[in-house]
């Protein structure tokens, strides 16, 4: 699949305006110098009094609408209320104003047609501007007037002002971006909103024995084991071998577990009486609340645990409830000094561990500003033609930010600025942009996901300090059609350092809290427990207001990325050729030196050879000035922008059809068998040379173990044999001399060489190796 010619992959620099200059790469200093100053009219509607009834029953349900020109936003409705209290607020922005007057009137709801009540008109000339951060403009009183001009009764409590995005009362306003929404059909879900996750803990849950367990069936020797239950986590022990009333384990079930705490920890001991069917021998139920915290590796006091069983028992007519109390033997504990992870840890943007008091200060502070978005791809249809209603969300640490939703534009401006406090340089930034498909009723229909447009990755180490960092991303989503280009997203991004020499520290310490090396999870663990972290966290912030979703979270966390695909093995296998690839140009080079390719060259190396060789307290000098050379050299080319998504890096500008629909393909498989045949055969094939690489590997390896093994008497003999008259040459000749034959050996002239394997390889090849006992 080829790449459409005008498909521009490639990430940009721009030049926007800046808090209102267009000055980048510099030190900003305003509060919000990230982003495009954007001039809004604020309009807040606090409440009325006294307002004129207008319906039979001597009362009136009111709302209030404020218009500007072709703009409209209403507050809800109160009924049977003349003394309403709204206090909401209304932005308008200025670069859309296409009128002079404000004009906000006090409607009565009804079932047919509202009725007028009043209205109030404001002049945009002579409005006030307010500029953050003054103190918020007082609303005040003002009369009702009818459509003739005279004066009501009521009266209506407002403050009218212009401002900015930087203003208080951005975040809560309806937007006239969004004039289709409505305050009561979703002003929640445009709104831009901060989250926090949810503190994650690791529960460590070890199962040492238990005493005086009573099976229903006493002919037999129990079967018994521990299924321990926290939410929707599930974990069982082994079956205990000793099978008798006191069995034992002594094994570590982990779980993850979420502050607050709502669910208790559940353990049930069964007897498996038959296949699939348990008898419970005893229940207990530990709130977490009352649980250990451990900060460190060091042991925690163990505990007995009560065990109840409740049987009842019936009697003729009577019940009765017989309690028989066994003990079960436990160590649990809040695991404090790990990091729960998450997310990738390829793209982790947090490394702390759960206990507060194991953090170190901050290093320094990320501020991003999203700018805008161009090019957006048409994402639904609404009322018979395309449409997209733009968010962004970007995830650091435990914070979480979505952006006001821009209603019905492809190229829309949001202008917000965030900030984030950095512990760690080695950290990655996510941000993400999403289409909303829960505006106008759209909760309701069930199964509406937010779409997603695409995300970008920052990695802060790559960022110089201080440094303004203004450019546009593309937007790339992978499609069961190959990659598609979704738009772009302008963004600023200012790493700011507060003190370098605690930054240049952390490239000393361990990635990850000492836990994790003192006392590692296994590889299987950290699997199932950042699936069930990831869902916790999904979970948890869905039950927010407006609730960030669980497929933006789980596109956010990169949830599915383990999944097979076989654009993803070539991508990483070119990355290793990659990587090799230096490698394998030095080889050529020596070989060529070796052979004489260019005699001037070789020349140089015999003489730079002999010095080293003579001189052998200049080698490591040598070597390391060299290194600080090519670093020098490589320095007028080091990378000035940050990096981005690269389709050719993963192979997803040439990926095959049927290789992108295997990717997108379920889990558990729902193609027809016929294909899945073919990619079962396919896999098969790649495996086989995978597994041949693999077996090569270990042969080499295992041949190095042969020589001293005795594995082959002959060799072996001889090896021994080679190293003692080794060592006695070495002991009597100067290190001068063997280094120099050597060396002069290796790179000896063509006509000095055999086109036949030399002894020392020959040897080597006829080792024996553990392939002979392979079935």
């Amino acid at each position: 699949m080829q790449r459409p010619p005008h498909e521009d992959f490639s990430l940009k620099e721009t030049k926007p305006h800046l808090g209102g200059s267009k000055v980048t790469g510099d030190k900003l200093t305003s509060t919000y110098d990230l982003v495009e100053q954007m001039p809004y009219l604020y309009v807040r509607v606090v409440k009325a009094r006294e307002l004129p009834s207008k319906d039979i029953t001597g009362s009136c349900d009111p709302y209030t609408e404020v218009r500007l020109g072709n703009y409209k936003g209403t507050t809800r409705h109160f009924e049977k209320k003349t003394n309403p209290e709204w206090n909401q607020v209304f932005a308008f922005s200025k670069e859309k104003v296409q009128a002079s007057v404000l004009e906000v009137t006090v409607k009565d709801k009804d079932v047919m047609k509202d009725d007028f009540i009043g209205r109030v008109f404001f002049d945009l000339n002579e409005i006030p501007k307010r500029v953050p951060p003054d103190s918020p403009l007082a609303p005040q009183w003002y009369r009702l007037e009818e459509r003739k001009g005279e004066k009501l009764k009521g009266e209506l409590m407002l403050a009218v002002w212009w401002g900015t995005q930087a203003d208080e009362a951005f975040p809560e306003a309806w937007h006239s971006d969004a004039a289709s929404v409505s305050w009561s059909d979703g002003v929640a879900n445009i709104r831009s909103k901060v989250y926090v996750a949810p503190k994650l803990w690791y529960l460590r849950v070890n199962v040492i024995e238990a005493q005086d367990l009573m099976p229903n069936d006493k002919t037999r020797f129990p079967e018994v084991f521990v299924k321990a239950i926290l939410g929707n986590q599930t974990l069982r022990t082994r079956v205990s071998m000793n099978k008798s009333t006191s069995p034992l384990w002594n094994e570590d079930l982990m779980f993850v577990a979420a502050e607050p705490f709502e669910e208790p920890l559940i353990l049930s001991v069964e007897d498996r009486v038959g296949p699939n069917k348990e008898d419970v021998l005893g229940r207990c139920m530990i709130p977490l609340q009352y649980v250990d915290r451990r900060l460190d590796h060091k042991a925690i006091n163990t505990r007995w645990f009560n065990l109840e069983k409740h049987v009842m028992v019936v009697e003729g007519e009577k019940k009765k409830e017989v309690k028989f109390a066994s003990k079960i033997h436990m160590r649990v504990c809040l695991e404090g000094g790990y990091h729960v992870l998450d997310e990738s840890t390829h793209h982790s943007s947090d490394l702390r561990p759960t206990a507060k008091q194991l953090w170190k200060n901050h290093i320094g502070v990320l501020e991003v500003g999203i700018l805008s978005a161009k090019g957006l791809t048409p994402m639904k249809t609404k009322d018979g033609r395309a449409s997209t209603d733009a968010y962004c969300v970007a995830k650091y640490g435990t914070k979480w930010i979505r952006t006001r939703t821009i209603v019905d534009s492809f190229a829309p401006k949001w202008n917000e600025q965030y900030t984030w406090e950095v512990f760690d340089p080695c950290t990655v930034i996510t941000i993400g942009v999403f289409d909303n498909c829960h505006l106008h009723g759209g909760d309701k229909a069930g199964g509406a996901k937010d779409s997603r447009i695409g995300k970008v990755r920052i990695r802060l180490s790559t960022l110089e300090t201080d440094r303004v960092y203004t450019h546009s991303y593309p937007l790339l989503v992978l499609h069961p059609s190959g990659v598609k280009k979704m738009g772009e997203i302008h963004l600023a991004v200012r790493f700011t350092c507060s003190s370098l020499l605690n930054m240049m520290h952390m490239y000393s310490q361990p990635l990850l809290p000492k836990m994790h090396y003192i006392y590692p999870l296994t590889v299987t663990q950290l699997d199932s427990l950042r699936h069930q972290a990831t869902q916790i966290v999904s979970m948890r912030l869905t039950r927010a207001e407006p609730p960030l979703r669980k497929e933006v979270v789980e596109y956010m966390l990169d949830v599915g990325s383990h999944m097979w695909s076989m654009r993803r093995s070539k991508a990483n296998f070119f990355r290793i050729m990659g990587v090799l690839s230096g490698l394998i140009a030095i080889g050529k080079w020596f070989d060529q030196i070796c052979n004489w390719k260019n005699p001037i060259t070789t020349v140089l190396i015999h003489i730079l050879f002999l010095i080293l060789v003579l001189f052998p307290e200049l080698i490591l000098p040598t070597i390391f000035l060299y290194l600080f050379l090519i670093g020098i050299w490589y320095y007028k080319w080091r990378p000035r922008n940050p990096p981005h998504m690269d389709t050719r890096l993963s192979c997803a500008d040439n990926a095959h059809p049927d290789e992108l629909d295997e990717e997108f393909d379920t889990f558990p498989t729902s193609r027809h068998p016929d294909i899945v045949r073919m990619r079962y055969d396919r896999l098969r094939s790649i495996a086989g040379r995978i597994q041949t690489v693999v077996g090569d590997l270990a042969t080499q390896g295992e041949r190095l173990q042969s020589l001293l093994s005795w594995r082959d008497p002959r060799a072996t003999a001889l090896f021994v044999i080679f190293c003692l008259v080794a060592a006695i040459v070495l002991y009597v000749t100067p290190f001068h001399v063997v280094a120099l034959l050597t060396g002069f050996y290796v790179l000896r002239h063509p006509k000095f060489r055999h086109k036949l394997p030399g002894v020392p390889l020959n040897f080597f090849r006829r080792l024996p190796a553990r392939t002979d006992s392979m079935l």
